[in-house]
């Protein structure tokens, strides 16, 4: 089933929730452009991992254009009226920058950020999946990716409730919010079918789906 050309559907979370997975499976899905965030892209990451202080700004900025130039170019997507699904919002860059800047680095920041963010789309639907800090360390700990060895448990508590403050406030676009924690939309043939059904219902608003209640 294809979802209505044009759309922009966008996939966020916390490291390790799964967002490329489910980005994936929708576009899959409903035929879509698939656009995918590579982070390896970002030479500064392994180094934050090692000295957050030191390489955060670095870091952010890095991301910040990288997600700029490839976001803007959905626009020109969307004029052909493709349907799209992407792993990631432009916006997350600002959850990061408030988490790992000082006052000065962040102020700078958000002047480059605010220059930016007039040129991208803003999509029709995000979807937030939420997990827990200690799910989400165990889904890292299994991909094992060498540079995010070192995120901890702490790193993914601060990280969580930085996305709930967001989110909490997000008015740009529908929102649905997916509780992750005990479910597995990649090998659970349920959990996934009873997700699609609502992403592809497009739901208004703020709502929320949780496959245990």
């Amino acid at each position: 089933m294809s979802i209505i050309r044009g759309t922009y559907i966008a996939v966020e979370g916390s490291i390790g929730v799964g967002k490329t997975s489910l980005a994936r499976i929708i576009a899959q899905e409903m035929e879509a452009k698939l656009v995918l965030e590579d982070e390896i892209k970002n030479p500064f990451l392994p180094d934050f991992y090692r000295d957050p202080h030191r390489f955060a700004l670095r870091t952010q900025l890095s991301f910040l254009l990288y997600r700029h130039e490839q976001q803007s170019s959905l626009s020109q997507l969307s004029l052909f009226q493709m349907a799209i699904v992407s792993d990631y919002i432009f916006d997350k860059d600002r959850i990061f920058a408030n988490l790992n800047l000082d006052e000065r680095e962040l102020k700078l920041y958000n002047q480059v950020a605010d220059l930016l963010e007039s040129d991208v789309l803003t999509p029709d639907l995000v979807i937030y999946l939420q997990a827990s800090p200690e799910r989400l360390l165990t889904n890292i700990r299994i991909r094992d990716i060498d540079y995010e060895r070192s995120i901890t448990i702490e790193y993914l508590k601060n990280l969580c409730e930085a996305y709930s403050q967001f989110f909490f406030h997000w008015d740009k676009s529908p929102l649905l919010i997916v509780n992750a924690t005990r479910m597995d939309f990649v090998n659970n043939e349920k959990h996934r079918q009873m997700l699609l059904k609502v992403v592809k219902e497009m739901p208004a608003g703020t709502s929320y789906f949780n496959p245990e209640t």
